[in-house]
């Protein structure tokens, strides 16, 4: 299991979560580690722009592509899910994300910004990454979120992704699960036994 290193935060709280649920977790920006490990986790704190300069560094858009491509499992987490979108507006600065899906990024409209603390979601019964933790409250941080889901059933041969919702002011995303791709808007890590339990789910996937 890698977890990305590319200049972001949060590294090593994403590490010690990851351990905590019997993965063996390198923090490392190595290219070729990051492609043929068996799982990739993206974090991210700050701002789309700043992350998305880090992540081109060291080459996420190519890592994320192959491995996307290839059924191999990559996580994004807060920043590391919002920059899977196409776009992201913060500041006025608009800034092209790793496009997985379409969608822009942008500032909720909210009474109290940031979106900080504990929250339910709205999870499609079906899904996996969320099986036994539906009534549970998991921990955001941020302003910005994806407010639109824009992918529809492209194809009938293939699953339509499953999107979770939350709400802070509006509904936003608050989680996506399409194949080998899974991110959520909060932080498992810091969600304590229920983020835990939802980091488990996805190491016992891989």
């Amino acid at each position: 299991m890698v977890v990305l290193d590319y200049g972001s935060g949060n590294l090593r709280s994403a590490q010690k979560a990851l351990e905590a649920v019997g993965a063996q977790t390198t923090v490392t920006a190595d290219f070729a580690s990051a492609l043929n490990s068996d799982g990739l986790l993206i974090p991210g704190v700050g701002a789309f722009d700043a992350c998305m300069r880090g992540l081109r560094q060291v080459r996420a858009d190519v890592l994320v592509d192959r491995r996307v491509a290839g059924g191999r499992a990559v996580m994004g987490i807060c920043v590391g899910h919002q920059v899977m979108f196409q776009t992201g507006v913060e500041h006025g600065v608009i800034t092209s994300g790793l496009g997985q899906w379409p969608g822009i990024v942008e500032e909720l409209h909210a009474p109290v910004l940031p979106h900080m603390g504990w929250n339910t979601l709205d999870a499609p019964q079906d899904s996996e990454l969320f099986a036994g933790l539906h009534d549970q409250r998991f921990y955001f941080v941020h302003s910005y979120a994806v407010t639109t889901w824009e992918l529809g059933q492209l194809d009938p041969n293939r699953t339509a992704p499953k999107v979770t919702w939350s709400e802070h002011g509006q509904r936003f995303v608050a989680a996506v699960e399409n194949g080998p791709l899974v991110t959520t808007q909060f932080h498992p890590e810091k969600s304590g036994d229920a983020g835990l339990a939802l980091l488990r789910t996805w190491v016992q996937s891989l």
